[in-house]
């Protein structure tokens, strides 16, 4: 493992401990190294960690044991392919980064591109409609799809039919790979405020902004999804 470089570290975190478990570096029944020693390792604060630590808890891959003896130990022992939904079976690591690298690419350029444009007032307010509508969700079912239609919406304003599309393959992908992990509250708050700033620089025409805010969404996405899929 290696200090945590990226703006996203509770994401950033999640992904080097859930690979490191993934991988065998921590082999099962193993316990993970002291918090401090882990919390110095990574560059980050205690609390991240353990912020991190819990999501693996979520996840299934670690177990805390409180007293004597106790500490954090790896129960993880291979993916469980009854539980991968039927949409990923057929891909493999490669193709799950392949697809959060195209991503990476299509949705920052049409939140750039969304900027860019004149927008009118249904447009404004069908932009921050959909983002207060992720915010005040009522289930997790309904925050996944509230989600997906504000980055379609973000795509929709941004003027191109082909964007749309991408856009929409996009989301159908990412869909499908975040009903794989569990719902992780901390990186729910992070997504929505980076939600705030991607609609806001919209708003502000500021295509540097809208762009810089999609790509920090996209790469806290991507962390978990590598660390606990791919």
């Amino acid at each position: 493992m290696r200090p945590v470089r990226d703006g996203n570290a509770f994401e950033a975190t999640v992904e080097q401990l859930a690979t490191s478990v993934r991988l065998g570096v921590f082999a099962p029944g193993q316990h993970l190294p002291p918090e401090r020693e882990l919390a110095e390792t990574l560059g980050v604060s205690r609390s991240t960690l353990r912020e991190a630590i819990a999501a693996l808890r979520d996840a299934g891959m670690v177990q805390t044991r409180r007293g004597r003896g106790g500490g954090t130990v790896v129960i993880y022992r291979g993916p469980d392919p009854a539980s991968t939904p039927e949409a990923l079976r057929g891909m493999d690591s490669a193709q799950i980064r392949d697809a959060l690298d195209y991503r990476r690419v299509v949705e920052p350029g049409a939140a750039a591109l969304a900027a860019s444009r004149e927008l009118s007032a249904d447009q404004r307010q069908w932009l921050v409609a959909s983002r207060v509508a992720v915010e005040q969700a009522a289930d997790v079912a309904e925050h996944r799809q509230a989600d997906s239609r504000l980055h379609l919406a973000l795509a929709t304003v941004s003027g191109s039919d082909l964007l749309v599309a991408a856009v929409t393959q996009v989301q159908a992908m990412v869909h499908d790979m975040l009903t794989a992990i569990p719902v992780l509250a901390t990186n729910i708050g992070h997504s929505n405020a980076q939600h705030r700033a991607v609609v806001d620089a919209v708003l502000s025409g500021d295509p540097q902004g809208a762009r810089l805010a999609m790509e920090q969404h996209c790469d806290a996405t991507s962390a978990l999804l590598r660390g606990l899929l791919a």
